[in-house]
């Protein structure tokens, strides 16, 4: 299996109901695209205010294996996804490791 990590960092300005609604479409990523074995996806809460940067929005992926992982970035379900982010990101961090 393989994870993926994504955390979110959004253009001042982004509405909490715009959040919401990114979130959302995050959620559902899970039952709508092959290979997803797991999802959480959420605002941040943290009280380090002094470590998150400006991240507001993090989700974790599991993949039951890589060629999952492979097929996932190009899914037309995930660049749905990815364009509707478009003018919203100031920044975003992506990390992908093997689950052991």
């Amino acid at each position: 299996m393989y994870e993926h990590l994504v955390v979110f960092k959004f253009n001042d300005g982004l509405t909490p109901a715009k959040q919401q609604e990114l979130l959302d479409q995050l959620l559902a990523l899970r039952d709508r695209i092959p290979g997803i074995t797991d999802l959480s996806a959420g605002v941040n809460v943290t009280e380090e205010t002094d470590n998150i940067h400006g991240y507001t929005l993090g989700l974790r992926v599991t993949f039951k294996d890589l060629e999952s992982l492979r097929s996932y970035g190009p899914h037309p379900i995930h660049q749905e996804f990815v364009k509707s982010l478009d003018g919203l990101l100031e920044n975003v961090v992506v990390v992908d490791y093997p689950k052991i």
